[in-house]
């Protein structure tokens, strides 16, 4: 039922449709206009990059980041993951995060972390259970539609990279 495989530039357009459906719930990023595929290409790591697969339709994506042009943060990776809304309680996510987290390990990243809104339970819970831990809260650190939202900061350290 689910699969999972690296995400290519032709995919962008049902991408670009689940990562709209995320927008549209208000809870799942501070963006309000999905970019082009250029813009995003250019903000995401070229590898770790993967789309999951429901009944062979493409539901769900994950992605990475980096956090930093500097040298000493190269192992260090923003997570984005979103699941379209049809698809959303299958166990669609878990994997896919299961997934990135094996292939950034692979790749040599030591640290992953997000910025969850309060209000996206769903998504602490799945960071959760696959071993991210809470760290802080950025209060009030941005606002959308007017309104000021705090980030609930996640990460996971992992256990084979970086522990030396």
């Amino acid at each position: 039922m689910i699969s999972i495989r690296p995400m290519a530039a032709t995919d962008w357009e049902k991408v670009a449709k689940i990562y709209g459906e995320g927008i549209a719930t208000g809870m799942a990023t501070f963006e309000t206009q999905i970019p082009s595929y250029q813009k995003w290409d250019g903000s995401h790591l070229k590898n770790c990059r993967f789309v999951g697969l429901y009944n062979d339709n493409l539901a769900g994506w994950a992605t990475l980041a980096p956090v930093s042009s500097r040298h000493v943060y190269r192992g260090v990776a923003e997570v984005s993951i979103y699941i379209g809304q049809n698809y959303r309680g299958l166990g669609l996510g878990k994997a896919l995060l299961q997934h990135l987290i094996l292939e950034s390990e692979a790749q040599g990243f030591w640290t992953l972390q997000s910025g969850i809104f309060p209000s996206n339970q769903t998504s602490i819970k799945l960071h959760e259970a696959v071993g991210f831990r809470k760290i802080g809260v950025r209060e009030r650190v941005g606002k959308l539609n007017g309104v000021w939202i705090d980030n609930v900061l996640y990460e996971r350290r992992s256990t084979v990279i970086g522990i030396d």
